[in-house]
């Protein structure tokens, strides 16, 4: 397990599918210049997404194998499909810069919170059913895909009890402005 600096953070964003966490994510992150890790899954690429960016895609067999040699610092099952965190990327970001954001489902976030603390900052984003639906229409999602989210969606929102903070994304650039002023407070003032 990678030892945080004291200085260190990791920020996990988290909340129901198609809420806009990995976009708010990036976009807070590049606020900040702040590095974010990709999480690795055996998920298929969906047509919106890219490899590197979104997800690293590996085979079952492939992320296995990685999952044996120890490399995972965490790894979930979801709907049949493995995801996971590699430590050496986490160790890799902190080099370049001394908090890290990360985009995770509420068993990802749970595992990291319970290994790393306080230093751990969940910031739960969410938004209405019909505004999750919605938007997972206009990415393009199938509707069995976005059938599954939303069998998920109540407990999902449950998880938020336990974040530090909770914030709804009505409106991206507000949501986006608010959880930089809530960062904000856990940077270093440059010198």
């Amino acid at each position: 397990m990678y030892n945080l600096k004291e200085s260190e953070r990791i920020f996990v964003f988290t909340g129901p599918d198609g809420s806009g966490r990995k976009t708010v994510a990036k976009l807070v992150g590049a606020t900040f210049h702040m590095n974010g890790v990709v999480s690795h899954t055996t998920r298929t690429k969906r047509r919106y997404e890219t490899e590197g960016v979104d997800y690293h895609y590996l085979s079952e067999e492939d992320f296995l194998e990685a999952h044996r040699n120890g490399e995972f610092l965490e790894k979930v099952e979801i709907n049949g499909y493995l995801y996971g965190i590699k430590e050496k990327e986490i160790e890799e970001k902190f080099k370049k810069k001394g908090c890290i954001w990360v985009v995770l489902n509420t068993e990802g976030a749970d595992i990291l919170k319970e290994m790393y603390g306080d230093k751990v900052i969940r910031i739960f984003v969410y938004a209405d059913e019909e505004t999750v639906r919605r938007r997972q229409y206009g990415r393009g999602d199938s509707d069995d895909v976005i059938q599954n989210h939303l069998e998920h969606y109540n407990e999902d929102m449950a998880y938020k009890e336990k974040c530090e903070y909770v914030v709804e994304n009505y409106e991206l650039s507000h949501t986006t402005f608010e959880i930089a002023n809530l960062v904000e407070k856990y940077l270093e003032p440059t010198k």
